[in-house]
């Protein structure tokens, strides 16, 4: 029954089969499914329950994993780090910010894991620049080299946090070289920098440019520049489409309005030129791969089946499957754990 589930969806999802087509496969291989089950069910004292044994067994493992993995997300997302805590250690972060490239891995798309907050209180200085590494995979088969990283700033620039999204699809294999990785990490992060002080320019510029010079047109659309503010909001490896459209429309605006000459080369931008340079820096000094060591523990008001299931059977299962360090293809003195409890 789960390989037909499994089939129907693929066909659904990947495969794109018609809705006709999809539904008939599980009504045939559906049917055939429960002619068996009922001939097992109908010879358990016979020796027919040996089979729902073992799938009792595999849902009981499956259920088990799941249950305890969506409580660890909920206890993380619930106890992420607030904006106002990071404003108020300041750049430095409460502590020494050294040379280097830090890739702090976590589940969540948005905040701050708690974990960091570990690594500040157990590590005597942090690296300059702190990448928060999320890994998803997403609905297609292969996702392009240049399209694989996803950016976005964490806090004000001098903080020099960043949080990335690494996108795989199911046919990706995550057992690349760890030098391929981070160098095509360090592109990805130099491009990004480089495409927000242009784009930071580009609407300065305009907002300029709205409030010395109104146009009838603009009052008429009711948002000012909406077509090229419209373009900002464009990521920076969205597909290649979206880059070559960003291409025209920005040839078409340059064609329109000259656009001053200090937005057309962003390297003379003397934050970005210091950004990159802080850049280069911690890529010469290396990078470090700051993982958790996460040990779940049901909280002690909770009923004695939710202890059972997480401080033994879940527990478990954490220590015998390949996870974290196991995983990566990285040389052991790059890692640092940490080891945090997370009460579900």
């Amino acid at each position: 029954m789960v390989s037909t589930t499994l089939v129907t969806l693929v066909m659904l999802l990947i495969w794109r089969t018609n809705l006709f087509l999809a539904l008939c496969f599980p009504l045939v291989f559906g049917s055939v499914e429960f002619i068996y089950l009922c001939a097992v069910l109908s010879k358990i004292f016979e020796g027919g329950w040996l089979p729902l044994v073992f799938a009792f067994c595999f849902l009981c493992v499956m259920y088990t994993w799941n249950y305890g993995s969506v409580l660890k997300y909920r206890s993380e997302v619930r106890e992420k780090i607030s904006m106002d805590f990071m404003t108020d250690l300041g750049s430095t972060l409460g502590t020494v910010r050294v040379p280097g490239i830090g890739l702090l891995y976590s589940e969540l798309v948005q905040g701050i894991p708690s974990i960091f907050v570990q690594f500040l209180l157990s590590l005597p200085a942090i690296h300059s620049t702190i990448v928060f590494v999320c890994i998803k995979y997403v609905p297609v088969p292969v996702v392009p080299q240049e399209e694989r990283f996803l950016f976005r700033r964490v806090c004000p620039k001098d903080y020099h946090m960043f949080r990335c999204i690494a996108r795989y699809g199911y046919k990706d294999i995550r057992k690349e070289d760890q030098y391929a990785f981070e160098q095509l990490l360090v592109e990805s992060l130099e491009k990004f920098l480089r495409r927000e002080a242009q784009d930071l320019a580009l609407e300065s510029n305009l907002n300029d440019s709205d409030v010395d010079d109104v146009s009838p047109r603009s009052w008429d659309s009711g948002v000012p520049g909406g077509e090229e503010i419209e373009e900002l909001k464009i990521p920076l490896m969205h597909n290649g489409r979206l880059q070559d459209v960003g291409t025209s429309t920005s040839e078409e605006t340059t064609a329109g309005t000259a656009l001053p000459s200090s937005v057309m080369p962003s390297d003379e931008d003397p934050s970005l030129e210091y950004e990159l340079s802080a850049l280069r820096e911690a890529i010469d000094s290396g990078f470090t791969y700051l993982l958790a060591h996460g040990d779940v523990r049901a909280k002690k008001n909770s009923f004695f089946l939710k202890k059972l299931v997480i401080n033994y059977f879940y527990a478990f299962l954490r220590r015998n499957c390949r996870a974290g360090a196991a995983n990566m293809s990285v040389p052991h003195m790059n890692i640092i754990q940490v080891g945090m409890t997370y009460m579900v």
